[in-house]
C-alpha cells in the first residue's frame, strides 16, 4: 500500500485490498472543501470501500461536515462501505452536537496492527465514542 500525495497538499490517497483511504491534513474548512470535494465526489463514485481520515485534521467547520455527510451518504448510497477515522476530540465534539454519528460513524484508530494506516470501514454502528 502506497500513500499518494494529490496536488493538493490537503488530500493523500491510498489503496490497499480494495480500500480506498483519504487521508486530510491542515483545516477542513470552506477554502479547503471547495480544493478536495472534486476528488472525494471521484472516490465516494468509485471505491468499493471509502475510510477518510481526520487524524491530520486540526479544524473543522460546517462546510467540512457537509462535505463528510455528502460523501458517507454517497458511499452508502451505492452500497460501498464508508468509514471514518477521527481522534481529535474537538472534531468528534463537533459531530456529537450536530447529531451527526450514525451519518459519518467515526470511529478511532485502530491501535498498531503492523500493517499501518487506518482500519478498514465498518458496516455495523459502533459505540458512542467518547467526547
Amino acid at each position: 500500500m502506497h500513500l499518494i500525495r494529490r496536488g493538493d497538499p490537503h488530500l493523500a490517497v491510498r489503496s490497499s485490498d480494495g480500500i480506498t483511504t483519504v487521508e486530510l491534513y491542515g483545516e477542513l474548512d470552506l477554502v479547503t472543501v471547495q480544493r478536495v470535494r472534486p476528488e472525494l465526489d471521484v472516490l465516494a463514485r468509485e471505491a468499493a470501500a471509502l475510510t477518510v481520515d481526520l487524524r491530520h485534521v486540526t479544524f473543522c467547520d460546517a462546510s467540512g461536515l457537509g462535505l463528510l455527510v455528502r460523501c458517507a451518504q454517497r458511499v452508502r448510497d451505492r452500497g460501498a462501505e464508508w468509514g471514518l477515522v477521527c481522534d481529535q476530540p474537538m472534531i468528534l465534539r463537533l459531530v456529537r452536537l450536530t447529531a451527526l454519528e450514525d451519518v459519518l460513524r467515526p470511529s478511532p484508530p485502530a491501535p498498531p496492527h503492523g500493517g499501518g494506516g487506518p482500519p478498514a470501514p465498518r458496516s455495523a454502528r459502533p459505540g458512542r465514542l467518547p467526547v
